[in-house]
């Protein structure tokens, strides 16, 4: 029977009971993690190559969106640092408006996931993959960030890796000292923050007012948020429709693909950890994969972009004693109301602060010690994960994932059919008893051909015996495979019997009608003989 739809908010269950104590924790955990959103958000919307309030309205209305109808009791929503690469890359080839429409398609395709019940499918992409791509995407940010830190007058980056450090080596002359010695100390600053200060007193907005009002008080020649991008606007952004065509999201599948499962396997990895943070209600993978559709086909129309579940304000909301997603709608609107009010001092932020923030951010987002622990996994894992980070790298993150994931396919099939094998048992006299181990499958039918060369090669009227007593599981292919092997054992006048099936392979085997025909052959036989 298929599975019904169900769209139930955690929100809903989290109410029942909710009492004033509970509402003072999630005050003040959203009143923090609503501080802590806000360079985050423009550094992120800055280094994607849009102006600093798309991240500001995409952390404000994406986070309202996955708090008021998403899975989890403390998952926060908005921009993520995973998706700077993709979308400074849609933008350079695609354009702002494919972006929208891309962002778009890809929020109807994971509700859409949600929907089937299929959020868990996403634990199925291996750990090497995630953790291939994740270190190559912190590579990404970091070089990216570089143009900045030094303060380097580049009019437009480009989007490949090794064209920006040529971009950046041809325009080193330009090097602003005041600009690297503000990212610097922004850096060494977030690095000597102590850790159990960070739920209450967010090291990043220290940095980011001490060293703007450094910046400003000294007449500092940086470049800042305003002489870049020029004002904020502090209204309510404007709903925005762009061309849409069919054609259009023909050529922006790829993308499309890539935005959808890169933020389904961040959110749910999110929704994991704050799992094992809390002692609340584990998530619901599908209910999650729906809220965030909705904040994707949401937040485009008004300006935003791509949004997820974000580990570090996932984990700073816990951490300052979230109990349920009124945390979250808090702190969608704590931001909301600093944008509103004070958005003109954000104009003094120095594009080299954001710049030393996004590094910190890109040194705790990657997974370093796997490279120093690669000797202790097979080479399939080594294989998998250096090599979705070289395609991150060198070509993008699209090609990566779909790269890494066919060969993941492809390295399992290897392993799955080397688990198969055939072992000849002794026999009666004129019989070839044969004994098959773990799954007959597409990957592993070839290893049935010694039985077909023996019995060709062998005198006629060979009676095989095949004891399935150790094989667990058989595919159309390895039906296919056992159908040929009767064709040659019939023709040289012999029988075919498998023995000790179990229930999946002998409901297969029923099901196709192999069963049937190996029991009228064989009464025809008896009635011979």
């Amino acid at each position: 029977m298929p599975p019904t739809f169900t769209f139930r908010p955690r929100l809903l269950d989290a109410l029942r009971g909710y009492d004033r104590a509970r509402f003072a924790r999630d005050l003040g955990a959203g009143l923090t993690v609503g501080v802590v959103a806000l360079p985050l958000a423009m550094a992120f919307a800055i280094a994607s190559g849009l102006k600093p309030e798309a991240g500001l309205w995409t952390a404000i209305l994406a986070g309202l969106v996955i708090s008021l109808f998403g899975g989890s009791s403390v998952q926060i929503g908005g921009p993520a640092g995973a998706f700077i690469v993709i979308v400074y890359g849609i933008l350079q080839r695609h354009g702002l408006a494919n972006l929208m429409i891309a962002t778009a398609c890809a929020g109807v395709l994971l509700f859409v996931l949600g929907a089937l019940k299929l959020g868990r499918l996403v634990r199925y992409v291996p750990l090497s993959i995630v953790v291939g791509f994740t270190n190559g995407i912190a590579v990404l940010i970091a070089a990216s960030q570089i143009k900045d830190w030094l303060g380097l007058a580049i009019p437009k980056m480009p989007a490949d890796f090794f064209a920006q450090l040529q971009a950046m080596a041809a325009n080193i002359g330009s090097f602003n000292p005041y600009a690297f010695g503000l990212g610097l100390a922004c850096v060494a600053f977030l690095f000597a923050w102590p850790r159990r200060w960070q739920a209450r007193v967010p090291g990043a907005v220290v940095a980011l007012v001490a060293l703007t009002f450094v910046a400003w008080s000294l007449s500092l020649p940086v470049e800042t948020i305003g002489s870049r991008f020029g004002s904020i606007p502090r209204g309510l952004p404007a709903f925005t429709l762009p061309a849409f065509s069919w054609v259009t999201v023909k050529e922006l599948v790829s993308p499309i693909i890539t935005i959808a499962l890169l933020g389904a396997i961040e959110s749910l990895l999110c929704a994991r950890v704050a799992d094992q943070l809390s002692n609340l209600p584990r998530h619901d993978p599908n209910q999650e994969l729906m809220a965030q559709g909705i904040a994707n086909v949401v937040t485009p129309f008004f300006g935003g972009m791509p949004a997820t579940g974000t580990i570090a304000r996932t984990v700073t909301n816990i951490r300052a004693g979230a109990t349920s997603p009124v945390a979250g709608v808090i702190h969608a609107l704590t931001l909301a109301g600093i944008v509103l009010v004070a958005g003109p001092l954000a104009l003094l932020v120095p594009l080299p602060v954001l710049a030393g923030i996004l590094f910190f951010v890109a040194w705790n987002m990657g997974e370093w010690r796997e490279f120093a622990h690669l000797g202790r996994y097979s080479h399939d894992y080594r294989l998998k994960m250096l090599g979705t980070f070289a395609l991150t790298v060198v070509f993008d993150l699209t090609v990566a994932m779909e790269v890494g994931l066919v060969a993941a396919c492809v390295l399992f099939i290897r392993r799955m059919s080397s688990l198969f094998r055939v072992e000849p048992v002794p026999g009666a006299e004129g019989e070839l008893r044969y004994r098959l181990y773990g799954s007959l499958f597409f990957g592993a039918t070839a290893k049935i051909d010694p039985i077909v060369q023996a019995v060709e090669t062998g005198p006629r009227a060979p009676a095989v015996v095949l004891d399935a007593l150790h094989m667990v599981h058989l595919d159309t292919s390895g039906l296919d495979a056992l159908r040929q092997l009767h064709k040659v054992v019939l023709l040289r006048d012999g029988s075919l019997r498998i023995e000790n099936l179990h229930e999946q392979p002998l409901e297969a085997i029923a099901r196709a009608g192999f069963a049937g025909e190996l029991a009228r052959h064989q009464a025809s036989e008896e009635v011979a003989a």
